[in-house]
């Protein structure tokens, strides 16, 4: 009894805090982490920091009272932030190593947001302080794991000193991304699935009006809302060959989405992987994107999907017609891509790579 009391003293344990969103594949892969001998607590980020210029003194060190009873319970080896917060100052102030996965181009969306909705005098303050934040905890964390080769270049440029692992860690469970009835939509068809948050990726969407126009037999369905969604929804439903779904219940009524689905298609000015593409093609689903960021280390242009540059409507409309005209080759493209997925996104073969970044890094 000693002995396995011993063991699991001494088990490394590992807190990792993000966005309640992402918390579904969080936990997965805790449950691997735990199979590989990594003790972990997931805890959802907002129910332990203020937002910016919180007046409630009261609620604010009661917050602060909480996460401190975590470190000491728990009492973390490391703690890893799916997203930068106010805990990481909490983390670098505990002396507690901290590791940043990195999931986006935080410099650029933030550029986008100064020009778009950051306008009032409060809002650019509070869009300093995050990044002031941003910084600090970049600069004073153990570990950054930016999620694609294209994020890791971005963080060299700026923090060259630091210790810097790549780590694709947007995984899934392939035997769960199997195709399930329930949808029923006209076919041939394209489906889009995305968020309308940051405008620098959102406007590529206007990109539609063009290939709508030239394609009136395709039905292209989008499911996806956001903060732009009245720049961009108004414009698309003038054609007959739009169907805007709204938000879609994940992720059982997205593997509907998915399953019916002739083509996926992912128009966007900027990505730091792309989670949507790594699921379409997980459900044998050939794609096409746009040549950006993240987006082609997940696609072997003309063997997994296509890849198409910003604005390029001419081009998009000649690989929508090429994937509804020769549905063989179209298929065979989905079967390749979920190989591939399946072989860098199985949550266990995530698991083991943060085990390796661990045991060379910490």
């Amino acid at each position: 009894m000693r002995k396995e009391q011993h063991s699991m003293k001494n088990r490394l344990r590992l807190l990792i805090v993000g966005d309640k969103t992402r918390f579904i594949h969080l936990k997965q892969f805790t449950i691997e982490l735990e199979k590989i001998g990594i003790e972990s607590k997931l805890i959802y980020d907002i129910e332990f920091i203020d937002k910016f210029f919180q007046m409630n003194i009261k609620k604010k060190i009661e917050k602060d009272k909480n996460f401190k009873k975590i470190l000491k319970e728990f009492d973390p080896n490391a703690v890893l932030l799916d997203r930068i917060s106010k805990i990481g100052k909490k983390v670098i102030e505990q002396n507690i190593p901290l590791l940043i996965l990195l999931r986006g181009n935080y410099w650029e969306e933030s550029s986008w947001a100064k020009k778009t909705i950051y306008k009032s005098r409060i809002k650019r303050l509070a869009a300093t302080k995050n990044e002031e934040l941003f910084d600090l905890c970049l600069r004073k964390s153990s570990i950054i794991l930016p999620i694609s080769k294209y994020l890791e270049n971005e963080v060299k440029k700026r923090y060259p000193e630091k210790n810097i692992e790549l780590f694709p860690a947007d995984g899934r469970d392939p035997s769960e991304w199997n195709r399930i009835p329930g949808m029923n939509l006209k076919h041939p068809c394209v489906g889009l699935l995305q968020g309308m948050n940051v405008w620098g990726k959102t406007r590529e969407l206007l990109t539609l009006t063009k290939v709508m126009k030239e394609l009136p037999d395709v039905t292209f369905y989008f499911a996806g809302d956001g903060f732009y969604k009245d720049k961009i929804i108004p414009k698309l439903k003038n054609f007959r060959n739009f169907v805007w779904l709204g938000s879609l219940e994940y992720p059982v009524e997205v593997k509907k989405f998915l399953s019916e689905i002739d083509v996926y298609l992912l128009l966007s000015g900027m990505e730091g992987l792309g989670q949507t593409i790594i699921e379409a093609l997980l459900m044998e689903k050939p794609v096409i994107a746009t040549n950006i960021g993240g987006i082609p280390e997940l696609i072997e242009d003309g063997k997994t999907g296509f890849l198409i540059e910003i604005g390029d409507h001419e081009d998009l409309i000649k690989k929508i017609n090429r994937e509804c005209d020769q549905p063989v080759t179209a298929s065979n493209m989905g079967s390749k891509g979920k190989e591939i997925m399946q072989e860098h996104f199985a949550w266990d073969s995530i698991a083991k790579k943060f085990m390796l970044i661990l045991n060379q890094n910490l």
